[in-house]
């Protein structure tokens, strides 16, 4: 199993903290408001600990559980702090309206993130397309998720099957700009077809 540091103190890092415990994994809670992380991880249970943010994490992977708007400033922060480690960001990069994504043609959060993380840092998107709260149901559920290192991305797909879910390999980084793209996509199906955000995306596999 593995040992885990979420930066993040919001739902989403909640219902990866929880199910990463269930699956029998090591998990230190950060958030700049150490009270709070401290509380979380009480109330986690599990052994959970509470880190101190800017420190270098205990965990080989670290789960960057914040908005994106802050994401890059976190990394930088964390500066050396990160070096050697798996950094999975989970952001999703859509507008304020859910019609399109804030970063630039030809990149994406991801990518940024990795640019503000140190050279032996290797950033892997993974978990945008999955709501929160949908996640904390315990349901299976499939994990897209890409990266350019093949032992951080086996390391990743690991973690994800600890959870009870499916990795599903999409390729290189450059591919977490159509991850980023499927955000959209879900808040649209939420609010249109699907009418509900109980809802997750998933493919299946013909023979």
């Amino acid at each position: 199993m593995s040992n885990v540091s979420i930066i993040g103190l919001g739902n989403m890092a909640g219902a990866l903290a929880a199910r990463a415990l269930a699956g029998g994994n090591a998990v230190e809670i950060i958030g700049r408001d150490a009270v709070k992380a401290k509380e979380v991880a009480a109330a986690l249970g599990g052994g959970a600990t509470a880190g101190t943010f800017g420190t270098t994490p205990a965990g080989d992977l670290v789960i960057l559980a914040v908005p994106y708007a802050g994401a890059v400033q976190v990394v930088a922060e964390y500066g050396d702090a990160l070096a050697g480690k798996v950094v999975i960001d989970i952001s999703n990069t859509f507008n304020a309206d859910a019609t399109g994504l804030v970063t630039p043609d030809g990149t994406s959060g991801a990518q940024e993130i990795a640019k503000a993380a140190p050279e032996s840092a290797h950033v892997v998107k993974a978990f945008n397309t999955v709501f929160g709260h949908v996640l904390a149901l315990g349901r299976p559920l499939d994990v897209f998720f890409a990266g350019d290192d093949a032992p951080a991305k086996a390391a990743v797909s690991a973690f994800i099957e600890s959870l009870g879910l499916r990795p599903l390999d999409v390729g290189g980084l450059e591919m977490a700009r159509w991850l980023e793209g499927a955000g959209p996509l879900l808040m649209g199906l939420a609010r249109n077809g699907a009418g509900t955000f109980n809802v997750a995306l998933g493919i299946s596999i013909l023979s």
